[in-house]
């Protein structure tokens, strides 16, 4: 993934939906460790509800090069 891209994701994640630095770098892990997309391993987990879901998707739809 373009570093930049991935950049303004965990910022997206941060500012626009309010997340904890904490469970960004859980979501992370977790994604890396089960081979998933990073908003499908925050959803997954309750991390994310299925309207901030939606919210990350749009955000990765309209910024994806």
């Amino acid at each position: 993934m373009d570093t930049n891209l991935s950049r303004n994701i965990i910022f997206f994640l941060f500012k626009d939906i309010g997340l904890a630095k904490s469970s960004i770098e859980l979501g992370i892990k977790l994604s890396k460790r089960n081979n998933t997309p990073l908003p499908i391993a925050l959803w997954s987990q309750g991390i994310l509800t299925i309207e901030e879901l939606d919210k990350l998707y749009s955000f990765l739809y309209h910024n994806v090069e």
